[in-house]
């Protein structure tokens, strides 16, 4: 069958799959696997996550009527059957693209998509939160939060399931249960799960045992009493009763890959008057043998071939296969160096021979960005050496324990924030906002690698000279720089002066050094503006006095992959304020607008839609310093 034809087509919402025979709904499943592979192989993104809930997807879409009833899924990157069964089909090719669907939910995309998603642990908090509204107008709707084992042990989560029994009469939580969050699960919880599923006889013999009692004299009696006997077989067969302490209904563990047992559950459980946890065993990567065979690499990918999975490799290095090798280095010279990473390891470059070499010095604690952060700043109160990996917009979440925790305290925590800057997946995990609340936190340095091999540096200075915590961040990909490209020695709180100039100065944070060097190649050779470049290195401690001493003498622009408020432009705004040079220079920033919610899409598309190419700063520099000419005159 050829990608995009066949039953598929046909679906133009949910209430097609009811008129579809058991048969049918098999063979669309198979149909939405292919759609999916085909698609993703070209455009990028969460392959191995979506393949495993196929099956889920169409029961939930079967049994409920959405969008009246609320279907939310946690983090949102699974969501691609669930909108190839609610009428985007046809514009499924498009997703990830610029102008295209979301490769997560988003609710300006459709009415199905009746809450957006992209980080791990939200969904429960917020089908409680549209299960109390039912309540109080009186609405009788159905919820339904979909969540993963991995996503079950954030934070939020758990305090959703602590409130969940006082706060609602009745919701319906599915575990998707695929023992891996990005990378594997890890943890207790989904220890408890994995002995839940191994534990299937319990099921068994908790039938067997009602039919038996059943039988006995008085048997009737004894099952009106049931659930006393339920606590008492789970005490004795299943290690624990965790959600059913919690008071929530637990129900499974049942096969997610079995349309009929998932339809017939779901149809049994849908009217329930209490919370209700339903346990669904699903295979990550599921009908794909290279995603399944390796569904870490699979969760979110690039381009791939859809029959073999192999990818073009970027050629070159990047930032995070950098990262991976200077942290190898500094855990083989100093005892005192663990690395702490929250489900990130692999995206942040922190290699399966690396966490097999230090076992005892690696330390993923799931999908907790904040326990992560105090979790290593209890090590280094206790005189480790902890470097902590993980992406920039998560790190949002950790921002209080930053302070609170890593901050006030001095201690020696270094946090190397990766994707930092815009990111084809969107809004949700574009890093440009986090410098507005790192610049404010007390005892914080925030350092700025323009290369990989100036990250090296800047690692194994801060460690030398660590005594409080310590920020480095950067970007996803590749810097663009040679090999070759040797940065000059670093001093700390000192900039990187990269070019002289007599117009203009142009400082740049990270990576945009880069485009600031290619910026100021234009300008010379198309305008013959002479614009001097500065890799900003340090935002704090910020090189005052080398800002300065430019901004003296000539107009200053600023280039960051960042908001402009709250990064380098507000802290060059700020000099300026406080100094003479104000009445004698002006500041031209560049970056990303605060007021504004950033698409996903290719980041050269995004760069060129908002005017970040160096061509086009170029241009809007040469247009400003003629009007600064003529006002002059």
């Amino acid at each position: 069958m050829k990608d995009g034809t066949g039953l598929l087509e046909t679906i133009d919402g949910p209430d097609r799959l009811k008129e579809l025979t058991a048969d049918q709904l098999e063979k669309l499943a198979g149909e939405i696997r292919e759609k999916i592979i085909g698609t993703v192989s070209r455009n990028g993104g969460h392959l191995a996550p979506n393949l495993g809930v196929v099956e889920l997807a169409i029961a939930l879409h079967r049994v409920f009527h959405a969008p009246e009833d609320k279907i939310i899924w946690d983090v949102g990157h699974q969501c691609y059957p669930h909108k190839l069964l609610t009428g985007r089909a046809g514009e499924f090719d498009t997703i990830r693209r610029t102008g295209g669907l979301s490769g997560f939910t988003r609710t300006g995309e459709s009415p199905y998509d009746c809450f957006g998603a992209g980080h791990a642990g939200t969904a429960i908090s917020a089908a409680m939160g549209f299960s109390a509204a039912e309540s109080l107008s009186g609405g009788h709707d159905h919820v339904v939060a979909v969540v993963g084992d991995g996503a079950l042990i954030c934070g939020i989560s758990l305090e959703a399931l602590n409130n969940l029994r006082s706060t609602c009469r009745k919701l319906i939580v599915v575990l998707n249960d695929n023992k891996m969050s990005i990378s594997e699960s890890i943890g207790a919880i989904p220890n408890y799960l994995n002995r839940i599923i191994t534990g299937r006889n319990y099921n068994r013999f908790k039938a067997l045992a009602k039919m038996m009692v059943h039988r006995l004299p008085g048997g009737k009696n004894v099952i009106g009493n049931i659930q006393n006997l339920e606590a008492s077989l789970k005490n004795l067969f299943v290690p624990g009763i965790f959600f059913e302490e919690l008071g929530i209904r637990y129900v499974g563990p049942i096969d997610g890959h079995k349309l009929p047992e998932l339809i017939r559950t779901f149809e049994r459980i849908k009217d329930f008057t209490r919370p209700v946890l339903v346990h669904v065993v699903t295979e990550k990567g599921r009908g794909c043998d290279f995603a399944s065979e390796d569904p870490e690499h699979f969760h979110g990918t690039g381009a791939f071939h859809p029959d073999t999975g192999k990818s073009a490799r970027p050629t070159g290095d990047t930032f995070s296969a950098a990262f991976g090798r200077i942290l190898t280095d500094l855990t083989e010279t100093d005892p005192r160096v663990v690395s702490v990473t929250a489900a990130m390891a692999s995206g942040c470059g922190i290699t399966d021979e690396y966490r097999q070499k230090f076992p005892d010095r690696f330390f993923d604690v799931g999908i907790a960005e904040e326990h992560a952060l105090v979790f290593a700043s209890g090590l280094a109160a206790a005189g480790y050496r902890p470097v902590v990996a993980i992406y920039a917009t998560f790190a949002q979440r950790a921002l209080d324990c930053i302070f609170h925790d890593a901050a006030l305290q001095d201690l020696p925590v270094m946090i190397c924030l990766d994707r930092a800057g815009i990111v084809e997946d969107g809004p949700t995990h574009h890093g440009i906002h986090d410098l507005g609340f790192l610049r404010s936190i007390p005892n914080l340095a925030i350092l700025l690698p323009r290369s990989e091999a100036e990250l090296q540096m800047m690692m194994t200075e801060a460690h030398r000279r660590q005594t409080g915590p310590v920020v480095i961040r950067y970007p996803k990909s590749a810097s663009g720089y040679s090999p070759d490209d040797r940065p000059a020695p670093l001093e700390w709180g000192r900039a990187e002066i990269r070019r002289q100039g007599t117009d203009l100065v142009l400082w740049a944070a990270g990576r945009e050094t880069k485009t600031a060097e290619e910026t100021a190649d234009i300008l010379k050779e198309k305008y013959g503006i002479s614009a001097a470049v500065v890799n900003t290195r340090f935002l704090r401690p910020f090189d005052r006095e080398t800002f300065l001493s430019f901004a003296e003498h000539m107009p200053v622009a600023t280039l960051e992959d960042h908001v402009k408020e709250g990064g380098l432009a507000s802290q060059a705004a700020e000099l300026l304020a406080e100094s003479s040079a104000a009445s004698r220079s002006r500041l031209f920033p560049f970056g990303w607008s605060a007021g504004e919610i950033l698409p996903h899409g290719k980041t050269a598309d995004i760069r060129q839609s908002r005017g970040m190419t160096p061509r086009q700063i170029a241009e809007t520099l040469t247009e400003y310093l003629k009007t600064m000419s003529d006002h002059a005159s």
